[in-house]
């Protein structure tokens, strides 16, 4: 039974990248777009004298946080930033403004409460309510998930296996039923759920406020009992070890860095838990695996820069782990293990695009790198990201011509035959759900910005294939009505930049409302992926479309260190570049275009809002990384300095401080002028982006535009919404995300035409 998604997706976002933490920050220029005034010393703060607080809201009007002057030196230079007081949420006149701030969002967008309704029925009309996901067998059981109607989370159910490894039998049987664990309303995150190899036990661990700290309990599968022990503060990542007895699960610190590694026997206290390995480089995170095989747990050492991964043996669980191979500047790896030795994605010896390599094994010792043998080399442009091992195949993961793929590979020869799904070119494939080692069918997703999420089956010796699943779309949908195309604009340097796009072509006629979206970081690929609650945008006659800037992995290594560091701008630009395309082309106008992005997206939309206010009619920014240079300097934030490898260190660097500092959205928010009416949302307990960033960007909104600061939604408004009682992913019930979505379209709808849109 594999191990959820660290984060469910939202009704309207593909999932997050797994590994990569999404980003958060916050600071400021004394009331102008640059910081000038010359100081003595690096990077000492201090209260600055004659602060001035005041009431900030007018009766009736938008809330305004008071003034409470707060100065940040560094390089030369002197942050002034007055909001930086809202990162305490111990401070009562936080949340006094937070609940200002909900309360003044509800008042604005009341008008469009029948609408909001309107769409949340439509999501539901449109999902297949009760459903189920296609049975995959892992060992003795068949284990699948179904949803059932007015339930909020899927229930997690087993069968037995018939025998033969080909079919289960028998009533399914429920392993874990999320909903026992949460009221309608609250939030509930699973960071952990997994059956040990005998079949008789389950790891289950769950959050329930949003801060992705869980706790860890065990179910005895054959009474349905919890065992008595508890473990708190437990982040993502566990193993089971062969004996079904001993597990392996992380720790993070104060930070919120998962950092520790521990061993846990059943039946022992927690106090007695032992360390298997800590990380103390605060550039990394470390988590656990189990592999496919069952021989082997991983523990792999995660960061923007070169990664370590550590072997643990299934079977001998006291050992400690192994090095699979030391850091080397420069040089990243991943792993997959079989009998005849480990499989491994790394860029050494000057492979750009990474190659696949075979590593000879004895046990978890592994062969040093001057002994790996070549199985598929590099080539330039084509992506390698991924190795999965089975009993007798292999599966390739990668990306080529800017599209996500997937070869079936023979171990034997190195021979790689393409898994694909015609889809046009505007579509994605991706690995399924495939625990069994031995397994000879393969199952993948794919799906398309027309085509709902299918489970496709292969097998792996033929190659012949199997559709076992298409997400059903009620209410009359067909994808035929659809269509998807790619486009390309030019940046500024010259540089092409894919977009992929989707209409209703019996809607749209003329330049269109348009709804752009972007994330462009961690190299992690926005691949087209479909939409129910979309739907409701495009019977509108609205154009969604994702730009595919720099930033992310779309179109190989490069592609991801154009958009990084130094060189991060490139992706506000390729952003800007999408938009003046789409224009010129006669997709869109500016007076019905929409930018949409959440956390490291938030930064990219908030700063081409910037660069080009003009451009742009609405901006939704979803717990968006708008503050990044307070953040970066502050070492004592969650992710702080793991992202710095990522972001640049402007503590430490000049240049890096002169970087952020010049693309920050909450420092150069412009004053007067144009300016979108903006949406942003938070999370109270959000580990990852700081609720303070966006409530500090909106309030400096208002205050360099009052225009901002009105009711009236044909205007600019700059509204803000906090979930106080979730974090990053925001709710985490499914009808609680269908109104968060819902909210977020009647405000795109209403800012871009809304009721003179023809549906």
């Amino acid at each position: 039974m594999t191990r959820v998604n660290p984060e469910e997706p939202r009704a309207d976002r593909p999932d997050p990248p797994a590994a990569a933490p999404d980003r958060r920050p916050e600071a400021e220029v004394a009331d102008g777009a640059t910081p000038t005034e010359e100081t003595d010393g690096a990077t000492p703060t201090e209260e600055t004298d004659g602060a001035t607080p005041t009431d900030g809201a007018e009766p009736g009007g938008a809330p305004r946080p008071e003034r409470r002057e707060r100065g940040v030196a560094s390089h030369g230079h002197r942050l002034v930033d007055p909001y930086d007081w809202l990162r305490d949420p111990t401070d009562p006149a936080t949340a006094a403004h937070l609940e200002a701030e909900n309360a003044w969002t509800e008042r604005v967008l009341a008008p469009l409460a029948g609408l909001r309704r309107e769409l949340f029925e439509e999501i539901r009309r449109r999902t297949q309510e009760d459903d189920e996901s296609p049975p995959v067998r892992d060992g003795a059981w068949w284990y699948h998930a179904r949803t059932e109607a007015g339930r909020s989370y899927p229930v997690h159910c087993r069968r037995p296996d018939d025998g033969t490894g080909r079919a289960p039998v028998g009533e399914p049987v429920v392993v874990f039923d999320p909903n026992e664990l949460a009221a309608d309303g609250e939030y509930l995150g699973i960071g952990v759920l997994d059956v040990s190899p005998d079949g008789n036990l389950l790891a289950w661990a769950v959050d329930r406020d949003g801060d992705e700290r869980h706790e860890l309990r065990f179910r005895d599968l054959r009474t349905g009992e919890d065992l008595p022990e508890a473990i708190p503060d437990v982040a993502y990542g566990f193993a089971w070890a062969a004996d079904s007895a001993t597990c392996w699960y992380v720790l993070q610190d104060d930070a919120s860095r998962p950092d520790r590694v521990l061993r846990h026997v059943l039946g022992t206290e927690a106090s007695a838990d032992v360390i298997v390995h800590r990380e103390d480089d605060e550039r990394f995170h470390v988590g656990v695996a189990a592999a496919r095989s069952g021989r082997v747990a991983v523990i792999p050492a995660e960061s923007a820069i070169p990664p370590e991964v550590h072997l643990l043996d299934a079977a001998r669980p006291a050992d400690g782990p192994r090095l699979v191979a030391g850091r080397e500047h420069g040089v990243e790896y991943s792993v997959a293990h079989r009998p005849d030795g480990l499989w491994i994605v790394s860029n050494h010896g000057g492979a750009v695009d990474f190659a696949l390599w075979r590593a000879p094994l004895d046990g978890t010792d592994v062969a040093p790198r001057d002994r790996w043998a070549p199985v598929v080399p590099h080539r330039r442009g084509r992506r390698l990201v991924a190795v999965e091992a089975f009993a007798d195949h292999v599966v390739l993961h990668g990306r080529e011509d800017g599209l996500a793929a997937l070869w079936r590979l023979d171990p034997a020869t190195g021979e790689a035959t393409p898994i694909t799904v015609a889809d046009g070119g505007v579509g994605t494939v991706s690995g399924d759900a495939n625990p069994s080692f031995d397994t000879v069918r393969y199952r993948f997703a794919h799906q398309s910005l027309t085509t709902p999420p299918s489970v496709w089956e292969q097998d792996l010796r033929t190659g012949e294939r199997t559709l076992l699943k298409r997400q059903a779309v009620l209410d009359g949908f067909s994808p035929d009505t659809y269509a998807s195309t790619r486009a390309r604009a030019t940046a500024d340097d010259g540089t092409e930049v894919p977009i992929s796009l989707v209409w209703r072509p019996d809607a749209v006629d003329g330049p269109a409302p348009l709804v752009l979206y972007g994330y462009g970081a961690y190299e992690a690929s926005m691949d087209p992926w479909f939409s129910v609650a979309r739907l409701s945008l495009l019977d509108r006659g609205v154009v969604f479309a994702i730009a595919h800037v720099r930033g992310g992995g779309e179109l190989g290594r490069s592609w991801y260190e154009d958009g990084k560091f130094g060189r991060k701008a490139n992706s506000f630009t390729d952003l800007v570049a999408c938009a003046r395309h789409l224009v010129a082309a006669g997709w869109t106008a500016p007076d019905r275009l929409a930018i949409r992005g959440g956390s490291a997206g938030g930064l990219l939309v908030g700063a081409a809002a910037n660069l080009a206010p003009e451009l742009f009619r609405t901006v939704v920014a979803e717990v968006p990384f708008v503050d990044p240079l307070t953040t970066m300097l502050d070492p004592t934030l969650p992710l702080t300095v793991i992202e710095r490898d990522e972001w640049g260190d402007p503590l430490a660097d000049p240049a890096a401080w002169a970087d952020i500092a010049g693309y920050s959205p909450y420092e150069n928010v412009p004053e007067g002028g144009p300016m979108p009416a903006t949406l942003a949302t938070a999370g109270l307990h959000d580990p990852r982006v700081g609720y303070a960033e966006p409530t500090k960007w909106i309030a400096r909104i208002r205050d360099r535009h009052p225009g901002a600061a009105t009711a009236d939604l044909s205007g600019s408004p700059a509204l803000l919404k906090v979930e106080l009682g979730a974090g990053h992913g925001g709710p985490s019930g499914r009808y609680d995300a269908w109104r968060d979505e819902a909210l977020v379209l009647a405000f795109l709808l209403a800012t871009l035409g809304g009721q003179s849109i023809a549906a």
